[in-house]
């Protein structure tokens, strides 16, 4: 054979790997309202950078027929290029061939892949679409799983993992995304489950159709697997490329920095507005972010899970942030189960990858309640507090309104290793609210009153008075200073170029015991 009949033949192979499962398949994936595995690279990284690895390899079982129905690539693109110019290592499941279903050949394909990524220091996207392990290779399947869960866990803090689960996601599968960092959805053609609806049926006799088990509403707004949710691929896509905008490439590399046009020294007096003279009264927190970051662009992460805390990324002065906030627009910005394990995730995502954190804060304390209580609140609560405090990244906290309580401690406070503690005048430090103080404090003195309410409602007055303001904070050094808000932007940028020689280290340990 000559060399020109070589190339031929190289490049016969190379069209033959490009239709995966075939025209038929691909063209069900389209009327699916699916891309296929190729067309989302391709869309994903810049044009004409990705490097396919093992296009041509195919399964090695030749049971139950499938010695005949070797595809080449067998069910996975796999390879790198560059999303901005900057590498990343991309895993693509193709539902075309065998269902995307993971066997020997296509396990190994993905941990070449995932271990190129951890030496390189570079991000590793998986685009998820994969009817699970495949049944005719039997217990070879799950150890491809394990394969790639043990370097999914080994990664994990040195390299940002990013799922994106674009179809089918169910069984063993769904604990790799449940390992990386983020987890991306596409609405009404992506789901993830343990088991599918006819086995729930079938042990529980529940009626529940895919999309309510684990569609991407269910896994954003529900359970909080998900992270971020899209009404279609090329939207989800941009999103990933959002997201990669702010991360490092590996956690020795400091957050990308860009060129900021927004002016560092900009004050913005509508942010003296935003805070109510009634404490009591709710306002978005969104409202005093989006003021703060350049341009306003935040990008929030969980957005539809545990609204009453915000977390995602921005920039000051175009270096990354991550912000943590509470919302006093939903549940009045306390604390509780679900909001303290959406914020402890972040919080250890962020020292990971060198990212600092700021924290706004208004918080009224801990949600009360038996269910609360008998659901955990105490040690998830402390997963939060974990976080803070072995944290070793630069961390700014600005307190709007209340600090009250063990959430006061929580949420960011000087006593924690946090850097710079800012309060507005707004800002209120207690134990509790003025109304539970009082009450709990002079109960007898108020009974004993001719007229009970007003009495209650004067010594309310007077606590507020004593403990409604940031001073005896500030006197005590737990604040390192009242600020008016339109200076906070560039009191935060003028933080962080300060602490941008930041080191600050934990004892020597193996690892710590946080409360799962």
């Amino acid at each position: 054979m000559s060399m020109v009949e070589k190339m031929k033949r190289v490049e016969a192979l190379r069209q033959e790997a490009s239709l995966g499962g075939g025209s038929e398949r691909i063209k069900k994936q389209h009327q699916a309202g699916k891309w296929t595995a190729r067309e989302r690279v391709a869309f994903l990284v810049d044009e004409g950078s990705f490097q396919e690895l093992g296009a041509f390899v195919t399964h090695r079982c030749d049971d139950f027929g499938m010695g005949d129905r070797r595809i080449l690539g067998d069910g996975v693109v796999t390879g790198y290029g560059t999303i901005g110019g900057r590498l990343v290592y991309v895993i693509a499941e193709d539902f075309t061939v065998f269902g995307g279903s993971l066997g020997l050949a296509y396990g190994e394909k993905i941990c070449k892949v995932m271990d190129l990524a951890m030496k390189n220091g570079a991000p590793l996207i998986g685009l998820k679409d994969s009817g699970g392990a495949r049944i005719q290779e039997g217990v070879i399947s799950l150890a491809g799983y394990a394969d790639i869960f043990l370097r999914n866990v080994l990664a994990s803090g040195v390299i940002p993992q990013i799922s994106v689960i674009m179809g089918p996601c169910a069984g063993g599968a769904v604990y790799s995304p449940a390992i990386t960092d983020f987890v991306f959805m596409v609405e009404d053609t992506s789901y993830m489950f343990i088991t599918g609806p006819d086995v729930i049926r079938s042990v529980t006799h529940e009626e529940v159709t895919f999309e309510e088990l684990g569609g991407a509403h269910t896994h954003n707004s529900v359970s909080g697997v998900a992270h971020f949710a899209a009404a279609d691929e090329a939207t989800c896509l941009l999103d990933v490329k959002r997201l990669l905008a702010f991360l490092p490439s590996n956690n020795l590399e400091d957050p990308p920095a860009v060129e900021s046009t927004d002016d560092p020294n900009r004050m913005d007096e509508a942010l003296t507005r935003i805070v109510p003279d009634d404490p009591n009264k709710p306002y978005d927190i969104r409202d005093v972010i989006t003021r703060v970051i350049d341009h306003g662009d935040f990008m929030e992460v969980q957005k539809e899970f545990a609204d009453n805390l915000v977390i995602g990324f921005a920039r000051l002065n175009g270096k990354p942030v991550g912000i943590v906030a509470n919302q006093p627009a939903s549940l009045a910005g306390v604390l509780d189960i679900r909001s303290s394990v959406k914020g402890a995730r972040f919080v250890r995502f962020c020292d990971a990858f060198n990212l600092p954190l700021v924290v706004f804060e208004d918080v009224p304390g801990f949600l009360p309640g038996v269910s609360q209580e008998h659901g955990g609140v105490i040690k998830e609560g402390a997963k939060l507090l974990y976080a803070f405090c072995e944290s070793t990244v630069p961390r700014l906290t600005v307190v709007t309104r209340k600090a009250y309580g063990g959430a006061y401690c929580v949420m960011n406070s000087k006593h924690i290793r946090a850097d710079i503690n800012y309060a507005w005048p707004t800002a209120q430090f207690a134990v509790m609210g003025p109304e539970g103080s009082v009450n709990i404090l002079y109960r007898r003195e108020i009974a004993q009153e001719k007229d009970p309410e007003a009495t209650r409602q004067r010594l309310i007055a007077e606590f507020r008075e004593k403990f409604d303001n940031p001073y005896i904070a500030a006197r005590m050094g737990y604040i390192d200073e009242v600020i008016q808000p339109q200076e906070t932007r560039p009191r935060l940028i003028a933080a962080l170029e300060m602490l941008k020689n930041k080191r600050d280290t934990n004892p020597p340990k193996k690892h710590g015991n946080i409360p799962l």
